[in-house]
């Protein structure tokens, strides 16, 4: 991608996610920092909410400087508490973070603006609408006043992310302000709420009036300042050719930049060391699947395949509903399969309203790790006496490398492990939910794994920590252990999953519905070594796509090892063309236009 120059001589990038770890947006700020700090420098400063928790860790305090002091003091007169520093990430990127609690008082007047000015009808607009705004609006007021402080014929951009920053581009337009403005929107308010309620708006949208389903959804003040800082802002951007078909028809604008999002390749092993981590994250989740499913029934671990869904837990937009269908159809065909040996393990790594872990879980693992224990504790008596076989050149037989005894003893341990019930659970978990939509989905449709079933599944209704108890798998951890990861998810404005996956060597689906697959398509595709597969969901019935990603399970359970390292070799090289010292270009380009 060609390299281009900034133009504007200082840029404010403002989020609601900047040093605060909410969302997708938090990622694409915290992994671009260094790239952006290298295009412009010190005159590149991030805006977000101070929270004092939940800041810890991201936020080091420094010294604002004399100028920068004298500027915060005129915004304390006003409520606005500026606290300036370093974003402890890749870079070090200058940040002020703004408490606005003093400045809520202003809510009224603010949403008073909006109504006058843009048509914003924040009337009955909560909490969850008045924080966001106040806070942007006072940050509207902080780039104002840096900017009046900088050197004569200064050129600024300001880019605001989400309809939540939106206010802040609204304040500055209100102003007539010199500074340039860039407006992103990374998923708009009604394409998120309408896929949520399961509304497929890609074959609908000429049937839907955007202003009158904003008002039925309860969302019109959201999506009201989405739109007018759409409408004002100077560059128009979105992060994906999908959400750029959203914004055209729910905001009236198409995009004039796409800014795809991308990752910062450095963090991410060699494929040499994404072998050995396979490798030994895989022998310790085979492990937590031994003491899952081996004290009800045997099958052969060597010739077994980790599939897996993660992410938030929305059952129609991320696709957890084809997965579940597509399980079912391939468990059947496998069944009917005589020449089938592989297992399947589907995991659904979806966090949902969890109690405790299941008490036949815990007692497993406890009665695995002893039989583990033993085996430990003997190896090195056992390693001695085969030594010592190979050396007399005897035959090395278990008589004389182990003793009865031994073997009794864990014969006893083994019989602990054994259980009566007939089938593992599905869910590691006690649910609140007794109707959770995932476990009841997964009984209608016959996975419930019965030891004639060759896919079985794994509900992991808890977000992967590194030390839950059961796998102790982090989040890297439990993608770099599998082979295949599935999201054939029908909203995804970007999709960062399968790109992380793809960076850890690991094959996967996504879907044209999703912005990152749209991307994936404009790459060369080569069958059998994929590496990401693109399965077409647009404008087709589920059905079709069901069995598209039955076929495709199927034909990937196929694949040898070479076939598997092939797929492996492909994803990662996909990764490397999504790297942020190309991607970042884009931003450059958006903020060039806006000053042009």
């Amino acid at each position: 991608m060609k390299k281009q120059k900034p133009k504007a001589d200082f840029l404010f990038e403002v989020s609601f996610e900047v040093c605060n770890k909410v969302g997708g947006i938090y990622r694409v700020l915290e992994s671009k920092a260094a790239d952006m700090v290298e295009k412009y420098g010190e005159n590149y400063i991030l805006i977000g909410p101070y929270d004092l928790n939940k800041n810890k860790g991201e936020f080091k305090q420094e010294a604002p400087g004399e100028e920068m002091e004298k500027v915060f003091n005129e915004l304390e007169r006003e409520g606005i508490n500026c606290y300036y520093g370093r974003w402890m990430v890749k870079g070090r990127p200058r940040v002020i973070l703004i408490d606005f609690q003093d400045f809520f008082g202003e809510v009224n007047n603010i949403k008073k603006v909006l109504w006058e000015s843009y048509g914003v009808d924040s009337l009955g607009a909560g909490k969850t609408f008045d924080e966001p705004v106040v806070w942007s609006w006072a940050t509207g007021k902080v780039i104002e006043k840096v900017f009046d402080n900088l050197p004569e014929k200064s050129k600024a951009v300001a880019h605001f992310h989400e309809w939540l920053a939106g206010g802040g581009l609204l304040y500055l337009n209100e102003r007539k302000s010199a500074i340039s403005t860039v407006f992103t929107t990374h998923a708009t308010s009604l394409g998120r709420t309408l896929a949520y309620n399961d509304v497929n708006f890609y074959t609908e949208f000429d049937n839907i009036d955007p202003a009158k389903a904003a008002y039925e959804n309860n969302v019109h003040p959201k999506h009201q300042v989405e739109k007018r800082a759409a409408e004002k802002a100077d560059t128009f951007t979105t992060v994906s050719e999908i959400t750029g078909m959203e914004t055209e028809n729910f905001l009236g604008r198409k995009p004039d930049v796409v800014l795809s999002n991308g990752l910062n390749l450095e963090k991410f092993l060699t494929f040499e060391e994404i072998v050995i981590k396979h490798r030994l994250q895989r022998r310790r989740l085979r492990e937590f699947v031994v003491s899952y499913f081996f004290p009800y029934y045997r099958f052969d671990m060597e010739n077994t395949l980790f599939y897996f869904i993660i992410g938030r837990n929305e059952y129609k937009a991320k696709g957890v509903d084809l997965f579940v269908k597509s399980l079912s159809k391939l468990n059947n065909r496998l069944k009917e399969d005589e020449n089938n040996d592989k297992t399947i393990v589907a995991f659904f790594w979806v966090p949902s309203d969890a109690r405790s872990v299941k008490r036949q879980l815990v007692e497993n693992k406890e009665f695995f790790q002893d039989i583990k224990d033993s085996l430990t504790g003997a190896m090195p008596e056992i390693e001695e006496k085969i030594l010592y076989n190979l050396l007399y050149e005897e035959d090395i037989t278990t008589e004389n490398i182990i003793s009865e005894n031994y073997l009794f003893e864990i014969e006893k341990k083994l019989l602990r492990l054994e259980r009566d019930e007939e089938s593992p659970p599905l869910s590691t978990h006690d649910l609140a939910d007794p109707n959770d939509r995932i476990l009841n989905s997964l009984k209608e449709h016959g996975l419930t794994n019965e030891e004639r079933d060759p896919v079985k599944v794994i509900y992991y209704p808890i977000y992967l920590t590194g030390h839950d108890g059961l796998s102790n798998l982090s989040y890297q951890e439990a993608l770099e252990a599998c082979h295949l990861g599935v999201f054939p998810s029908f909203y995804e404005p970007w999709g960062y999953t399968p790109l992380e996956a793809a960076a850890l060597g690991v094959a996967s689906v996504t879907t044209d519905l999703a912005g990152f697959g749209r991307y994936r398509q404009t790459l060369e595709e080569k069958e059998g070594k994929e590496g990401v597969y693109i399965l077409k969901r647009h404008k087709r019935p589920d059905s079709e796509a069901v069995a598209d990603l039955t076929d495709f399970m199927h034909r990937f359970s196929k694949f040898d090892r070479q076939g598997r390292v092939d797929n492996k070799i492909e994803a990662r090289k996909i990764a490397s063309e999504a790297d942020w010292e190309d991607f970042v270009e884009n931003y450059i380009k958006a903020h060039n236009k806006a000053l042009e």
